[in-house]
């Protein structure tokens, strides 16, 4: 079956425009008949010259750019291509303005191609986007311009037309919807107990055993804290405007500011633009009208296809009909896409409690790693982020930034590096046709930010206690002089996420008293829904027994469990560092170490599925160890995908992310898995994809013990 829904898509992303699912389409229209027919296994031969025809029918019934339906006689120009695809005048014209010159559905090069009268254009600060309610000047909508032919030599790539500069400060996002605005707290700091409304996390703490003798003492000694985050309320809203495909909790939450940085360089030709052309248009279909997006387009140059806008019924018609506009050419100017795409957040008037950066690229940086004059064997990767995203001074802006590996020939080093240094999480799109569903998985995350700026604080209680280590992946961390007090930065957490923390401290003799206090933990964070400042939450003293005679307790198999993760994420850096130097044998045998070593734990003999899944994944990683050209190929990316995600503890792509046999369902929270299930949906076009994703599971969500 896996290998059939591969297929499935991948033809999707050849043959079809992706139409996301609107209230006109419903299953009783062509459009929808037409996808169910495409994607039946069981669709014989003999029917595909009808299906051939239902889809033209289809795709003259329904606008491909701005997805409205289109009807004669309701004051709307259509346009009617030489390959017969149909759609409305204007958003044709504006397409071809902006530089395509090709069919959106078919992708057949036209001789001829609507332009649009320059007494048509809107006046500066208007959308351009004409609401499908507006009149319209039939006569002034008849202009045809035929293409010259190709000179022999010319450039095999479309270049695109020329457009206006773009202004110097990018202060033109549109403003906030106040009307909107979420629930407001007067109180701007306030503790837990004064407000019941008040969502809280959940802290938990488990010592390595709850109980050592009075005479013995322990240099590491290890606890661990876990943070859970609050949950959506999901469930408590049964609103549903989409009654057939997987329903996003309908309570309220945070509005987020996204910009998308996109790879359109000439090895995006084809395929790969379709595929990002249709995840774009599931991105911009699942935001809120309260949420604002910004497209960062960029090959050799970079350029913003439009402001940082609201996601309303017009937003939406811009950022579609500007994403369809795309064509691919140039080189991959990676650092000056996310010079333009950290402008859009810095220069901004207004600004979204959320705010975030995806960047996808399927090739290397031509321009500035490369011509840095820097080592190539170790080149500076933060060169690729401008300083308001890396700046080291506390002051810095700080936007983390999502980055996807599109299939085998990007560079995984450099995107890994990005997301590590601004805080963002690495993917790895092995399988292209998968792009939609990594996308999903990501802002079904950033759509559901309950934590802002979380601090964890570890202090000591026994005055003869200190703190060895803090292992916290890739959070930054760091411990007072006098190492009795250290502190974890968590920033922001999406519902119903959870964190580990291994703790590690000494213990020592203890004759005067049966119990020994060990720590606390305080939390401080920022409640972006309620909009209430510094929430303080304090765990419980975490204390041992002390018994006079040995005998200890049970091992915490919450603790073993942490551990073994750690172990495993320190086995692939290590691992990847040896595969870097050449020493692809020595990268195998440590990843086999280290599997032998997790197969003795206390967690492994008791069948926990964490540990279970840690050695298949470690397993893979070896098969992708097998030759250069295997870890050329996949092996470096797959490996770093796993590493960014067990370091953020966050979920991350990796190969066929919606595989039954999928590695990668740690980490995954609720909301990440009904966007998954609705993007499944709509790529599947029936009712009958409503059932969840085969692979998702969240190891973390299983039941703790004491």
């Amino acid at each position: 079956m896996g290998s059939q829904w591969r297929k499935v898509k991948l033809a999707l992303g050849m043959k079809c425009v992706y139409v996301p699912r609107t209230i006109e389409n419903d299953d009783s229209t062509p459009e929808r008949a037409s996808a169910d027919a495409l994607l039946s296994p069981a669709t014989p031969s003999s029917h595909w010259s009808k299906l051939s025809k239902s889809i033209r029918r289809s795709s003259k019934s329904t606008c491909s750019i701005c997805l409205s339906t289109m009807k004669r006689g309701d004051g709307h120009a259509i346009f009617t291509a030489e390959c017969s695809h149909s759609f409305h005048f204007h958003c044709i014209a504006s397409n071809v303005k902006h530089g395509n010159q090709i069919c959106p559905v078919c992708r057949a090069k036209w001789k001829e191609i609507p332009l649009q009268s320059p007494s048509l254009d809107p006046p500066p600060g208007r959308a351009r986007i004409t609401p499908v309610d507006w009149p319209q000047n039939d006569a002034l909508m008849t202009v045809i311009r035929r293409i010259p032919p190709p000179r022999p030599n010319s450039n095999r790539h479309i270049m695109p037309l020329p457009q206006a500069p773009e202004p110097a400060v990018f202060d033109d996002d549109e403003s906030l919807d106040q009307r909107t605005a979420i629930i407001d707290r007067s109180s701007s700091n306030t503790n837990i107990a004064d407000n019941d409304f008040q969502r809280t996390i959940k802290i938990n703490t488990f010592p390595e055993v709850p109980a050592v003798t009075q005479s013995d003492s322990y240099d590491n000694f290890a606890v661990l804290v876990h943070i859970k985050a609050p949950d959506t309320g999901s469930g408590k809203n049964p609103n549903r405007n989409q009654a057939n495909l997987p329903q996003i909790s309908q309570t309220p939450r945070v509005p987020v500011d996204l910009v998308t940085v996109l790879d359109i360089s000439g090895s995006m030709v084809g395929t790969k633009l379709a595929l990002l052309k249709r995840a774009m248009g599931f991105v911009i279909q699942n935001l809120g009208s309260t949420d604002r997006l910004s497209v960062i387009a960029f090959s050799s140059t970079a350029r913003r296809l439009f402001p940082l806008r609201r996601m309303s019924d017009i937003g939406r018609q811009q950022a579609l009909q500007a994403v369809n506009s795309l064509v691919a050419n140039g080189g991959t100017n990676i650092a000056e896409g996310l010079r333009k795409g950290a402008k859009v957040m810095e220069d901004r008037r207004e600004k979204n409690p959320v705010a975030s950066i995806i960047l996808l690229s399927d090739g290397q940086d031509t321009y500035t790693v490369s011509g840095s004059g820097a080592n190539k064997q170790q080149p500076n990767y933060r060169l690729l982020l401008p300083l308001s995203i890396h700046g080291n001074d506390s002051a810095a802006f700080k936007i983390p930034v999502h980055s996807f590996g599109f299939g085998m020939d990007h560079d995984a080093s450099s995107m890994h590096s990005i997301s590590e240094i601004s805080g963002g999480t690495f993917s790895f799109i092995e399988t292209e046709s998968v792009i939609q569903d990594a996308f999903a998985q990501c802002i079904g995350g950033l759509l559901s930010v309950v934590v802002k700026d979380l601090q964890v604080c570890i202090e000591c209680i026994d005055p003869t206690l200190c703190i060895n280590s803090l292992s916290a992946g890739s959070y930054p961390n760091r411990m007072m002089a006098d190492r009795r007090t250290g502190f974890i930065d968590v920033g922001d957490l999406y519902a119903d996420e959870e964190r580990d923390f291994l703790i590690s401290v000494n213990v020592p003799v203890n004759f005067s008293s049966n119990e020994t206090s060990l720590l606390k933990v305080r939390c401080v964070y920022n409640d972006p829904l309620t909009k209430k400042h510094t929430v303080t939450l304090e765990s419980e003293e975490v204390r041992i027994k002390r018994n006079e005679i040995a005998g200890q307790g049970m091992v915490s198999i919450e603790v073993d469990r942490q551990k073994n993760r750690l172990q495993a994420a320190d086995a692939m850096a290590q691992a990847r560092s040896a595969a870097e130097q050449g020493d692809l044998a020595g990268a195998v045998l440590i990843l086999e170490s280290c599997r032998r070593v997790l197969s003795e734990t206390l967690s492994a003999k008791s069948g926990d599925r964490l540990c279970v899944a840690l050695d298949a994944e470690l397993k893979e990683m070896q098969e992708r160890l097998a030759s250069r050209h295997v870890y050329e190929a996949s092996g470096r990316a797959y490996i770093l995908s796993g590493l960014s995600s067990h370091s953020w503890q966050r979920a991350t792509a990796r190969g066929d992310s919606t595989d039954s046999a999928s590695l990668v369902g740690a980490y995954q929270t609720p909301t990440m898995t009904e966007m998954l299930s609705r993007s499944q949906a709509t790529l599947l076009g029936s009712p009958s994809a409503q059932r969840p994703v085969r692979s998702v599971w969240s190891f973390a969500s299983q039941p703790k013990r004491r």
